[in-house]
């Protein structure tokens, strides 16, 4: 049996150390350089990057990480601590990184218009590439091919459909599950708004009808129903890509979720495939006919950037994911919004009313002049935006402007090539430069021709911007409307609270954790009947 002696074993250890304290100067050296390059601006200097899985599951810890949730909880503060509307943060494992995390609108602007100096940082978007890549993972020419043929499936005939829907799935609600009761009170406002985005999704995006009191049966050769298995694998998505397969294979609830991932993926292609070999599509006006309609139109024009089989999946992929849990959560929270601010919540319901004098509900024609449910919905986003940062990189050795926050002060900030560009959007939405009292719920803000279209980047901003807004802000506005006409929104009251302040009332019912989006901690509402 192979054994050392007592030299040589001291030698390994000497070795070895030295080989540590050597690396470990290394890495000082490069910490101390990064931040050099960047002419020492104040920033957060960390053992771990803000990205990084440890940081996800650590609180805050000075020197250590930036904690969980950071990128949301500290929203416009850290940037007051540091003094500047930029802050350079430099971290030293698993190797030295330097991220400048803005919350400029001029800077933001110059880094989302400017995609060739300013690319995505793609790394960070990899988890979003389980059936293939698409249009949030991709870039330059890749990214161009792939908006080409998923901006043309967003039109008004589909808005119109998802007017349409939504209505018909909220008059289910009404009629079958809510019915006649006084109130309905709900533990968690997402138990209600995941599955009515859900349906509205489903039907006005891939033609799968289903509602509260028909959610379907599972199609041929299937254990799970679309709508299930997406649930499912909205839920898990971020803990599938960062466990391996095995850990989910152990537990029952862990190969179920195994199940959906493939499921989705089956319904997916047979989907695709429905609609290929349809006899005709004509009337359909749904996101998926649109989509292969104009994979089909670019294939038959030969202009080369048709997407292949992974590419169209991967984009219904994501138009499913970003479609549906973003949808929810910003619907929860403007229930909980609504909920602690009754004076708010009573100037909608008398612009509602106005609109709707005689409680018949409105026509897609009519939406543009629900513009106080379009100005809550944009004051949630504002908020609470369901991505927090949007993670870029530096292609070039540029610079930045950066204005301090105390005396206007401007810097010309240096940044070098390879740099890490993080947008903060909760730092820019509560920037006290553009918004008047940021932390306040106040929709108004938003009535105002002049309102600082610059510092709101809730459906993101440049070239890049959302091709789905229209479609979230129709159905947002028509769920929020009918639902207001004849419910009041109230938190759920509960023994154990009944002596709190309003600030704690706030704080509680506002809690958040960061999974893929910012997610609600539990929003606890009740709705209480009008007439």
């Amino acid at each position: 049996m192979f054994s050392l002696n007592y030299v040589e074993k001291q030698t390994v250890l000497t070795v070895g150390g030295i080989t540590f304290i050597v690396y470990i100067l290394r890495c000082v050296a490069r910490f101390r350089a990064a931040a050099a390059s960047i002419g020492n601006h104040p920033g957060w200097r960390t053992f771990y990057q803000s990205r990084s899985l440890q940081s996800a599951i650590l609180p805050a810890i000075r020197g250590i990480t930036t904690g969980r949730n950071s990128h949301f909880s500290g929203n416009f503060q850290a940037f007051q601590e540091f003094g500047w509307d930029i802050h350079a943060d430099i971290s030293l494992w698993p190797r030295p990184t330097t991220t400048l995390t803005l919350a400029s609108a001029t800077a933001i602007k110059e880094v989302t218009t400017n995609r060739a100096k300013w690319p995505k940082h793609l790394e960070t978007y990899a988890v979003l590439n389980f059936y293939g890549r698409n249009i949030v993972s991709s870039e330059g020419d890749e990214w161009k091919k792939n908006r080409k043929i998923v901006a043309p499936a967003f039109t008004d005939r589909n808005n119109h459909i998802v007017w349409d829907q939504t209505l018909e799935i909220m008059s289910d609600l009404f009629d079958n599950v809510w019915g006649n009761q006084e109130q309905v009170t709900y533990d968690d406002a997402i138990e209600l708004a995941m599955p009515l985005t859900l349906f509205v999704l489903s039907a006005a995006g891939f033609g799968q009808k289903a509602n509260f009191t028909n959610s379907g049966i599972p199609a041929k050769g299937h254990g799970m129903t679309f709508q299930e298995a997406l649930q499912i694998v909205d839920e898990h998505l971020l803990l599938r890509a960062l466990l391996p397969t095995w850990i989910y294979r152990l537990t029952a609830k862990g190969r179920r979720t195994l199940t959906a991932f493939d499921e989705l993926h089956q319904y997916i292609l047979e989907m695709i495939e429905e609609r290929r070999t349809a006899v005709s599509t004509e009337g359909k006006y749904d996101l998926l006919t649109g989509l292969i309609d104009a994979n089909e139109e670019e294939d038959k024009q030969g202009g080369g950037v048709k997407l292949d089989m992974g590419e169209l999946t991967g984009n219904i992929f994501i138009i499913l994911v970003a479609g549906h849990e973003t949808a929810a959560h910003t619907l929860a929270w403007m229930f909980a919004l609504l909920a602690l601010y009754p004076d708010e919540q009573e100037k909608l319901y008398h612009h509602v009313k106005s609109l709707m004098p005689d409680g018949q509900w409105p026509g897609f024609k009519d939406m543009p002049k629900f513009t106080r449910s379009l100005a809550v919905m944009y004051e949630t986003i504002r908020l609470f935006p369901p991505v927090v940062s949007l993670e870029k990189v530096s292609a070039e050795d540029t610079s930045l402007v950066s204005i301090n926050t105390a005396t206007g002060e401007q810097r010309q900030l240096p940044v070098p090539k390879g740099t890490r560009i993080s947008i903060s959007i909760p730092g820019l939405h509560y920037n006290s430069s553009y918004w008047e009292d940021p932390q306040e719920f106040r929709p108004e803000r938003f009535l105002s021709p002049d309102w600082p279209k610059e510092a709101f980047v809730g459906f993101h901003g440049g070239p890049r911007a959302c091709p789905g807004r229209k479609f979230s802000e129709t159905e947002t506005v028509a769920i929020l409307s009918v639902i207001i006409e004849r419910y009041s929104i109230h938190v759920k009251e509960e023994p154990q609270f009944a002596h709190e302040t309003f600030e704690q009332k706030k704080k509680r019912v506002l809690s958040s954790h960061l999974g893929l989006t910012l997610t609600p901690a539990k929003l606890p509402i009740t709705f209480k009947r009008r007439y």
